[in-house]
């Protein structure tokens, strides 16, 4: 078997990946915590898979995979040597595992080590040539892996895709609808989520975000969590601790609970347009922008995002940035705060950030988007996008 590392030329790669090295082995690894990360090449072979490390934080942890066309759904195993799991409140969930205490100096022994899994993306495959991605599915929440290496038939042949690499580069920044999560629960289109573990039904390919970006053959970067807020202290991520899209924006792994959050080199990627669609977890647990406009912590959230923006502006100087919400079913008052920040922008002679509704904004579902709500809302935003013709992408 050919184990070809994360490094290869051969391999063209997308989204916010950090490389690293292993402590103990020494070799390299790539870490996916975004939502869309993913790998693409041509090999010959009837095998391929890949080797990760995966931190699992709750639900089913799945890999995607695109083989000669066709979508496959990978179940991904956990390390239960280091993450226990409960079924509390109805969804697979990590905790800690309970061990003695260890002397301190046993505790960075070999057994602390989370340890590789192999998991096959396609087997028995013809020796013909194949196209092949593998992307990551779901978010950090769920889990985050340690891309080692990919695992060909020894005599392979390695290639990178036939196709070009897009010119064109977007970047969104959302929650869980920008993940795509849920959206796999067709029978459920239109309709509030059921109080059952769906994290299978994830899929970030699916996306309203994927689908817009391959719509308009762009390189894309979810820059998404489910749950997650503008603000920290606010949302649903990382509860009791919220953590809101302020800490997560700049960097390539964030979630504590699996290691400490690293930085992101904007240097390594920058976008034509930005498009943010955040505003809908705020409200909990208290929807304060529809329950009082005008009050203090409203007026803050407000400032808070107009400074969002402007740190955006920062790092890509010439971006178009579009800010907006989606189709689940929030207070209106949400997008009205979002128009109030674009017309304070404005005054200040921004004149490159615009303000996007979709045709059945915050109406649309009391759940999460279904695959063809995502579909529908990429047609819009893709013409809207196509309606500032070629030169957005100069």
């Amino acid at each position: 078997m050919q184990h070809i590392s994360f490094n290869n030329p051969n391999l063209r790669h997308m989204g916010r990946v950090s490389d690293a090295v292993d402590p103990v082995t020494h070799a390299p690894f790539q870490t996916w915590a975004f939502p869309y990360t993913q790998v693409s090449f041509r090999c010959t072979g009837t095998y391929i898979g890949v080797r990760l490390v995966n931190h699992w934080g709750y639900g089913r942890a799945t890999l995607g995979a695109v083989v000669d066309g066709m979508q496959l759904r990978i179940p991904v195993p956990i390390d239960t040597e280091h993450d226990a799991v409960t079924l509390e409140n109805g969804y697979p969930s990590r905790v800690e595992p309970t061990e003695p205490a260890e002397p301190a100096d046993m505790q960075h022994s070999q057994s602390d080590v989370r340890k590789p899994v192999y998991v096959t993306i396609a087997e028995q495959l013809p020796n013909i040539m194949h196209e092949v991605t593998i992307f990551k599915r779901q978010d950090e929440g769920n889990n985050r892996y340690d891309m080692i290496s990919i695992e060909l038939d020894d005599n392979a042949q390695l290639l990178p895709p036939s196709a070009t690499k897009p010119s064109r580069r977007m970047e969104f920044y959302g929650d869980s609808v920008t993940c795509g999560e849920r959206c796999e629960a067709l029978c459920y289109e239109g309709q509030a989520d059921p109080d059952e573990d769906l994290s299978g039904y994830s899929n970030s390919w699916y996306s309203y975000a994927s689908i817009t970006s391959r719509n308009l053959n762009a390189q894309a970067h979810l820059v998404a969590q489910g749950g997650a807020s503008l603000i920290d202290g606010i949302g649903w991520f990382h509860a009791p601790h919220y953590l809101g899209m302020e800490s997560i924006w700049d960097r390539s792994t964030y979630n504590p609970e699996f290691s400490e959050p690293q930085p992101w080199d904007f240097t390594r990627y920058t976008p034509h347009v930005v498009v943010v669609a955040l505003g809908q977890n705020d409200a909990h647990p208290r929807d304060f922008m529809a329950l009082d406009y005008d009050s203090a912590e409203a007026q803050h959230w407000r400032a808070r995002y107009v400074d969002f923006v402007h740190a955006l502006r920062e790092k890509y100087p010439k971006a178009l940035i579009v800010l907006t919400t989606t189709i689940v079913r929030h207070d209106a008052a949400w997008d009205r705060a979002i128009g109030e920040v674009c017309d304070k922008l404005r005054t200040e002679g921004e004149f490159h950030v615009k303000h996007f509704l979709y045709s059945r904004n915050g109406c649309g579902t009391d759940g999460h988007p279904r695959v063809p709500e995502d579909e529908q809302m990429a047609a819009e935003l893709t013409a809207y996008l196509e309606s500032f013709g070629p030169d957005l992408w100069q």
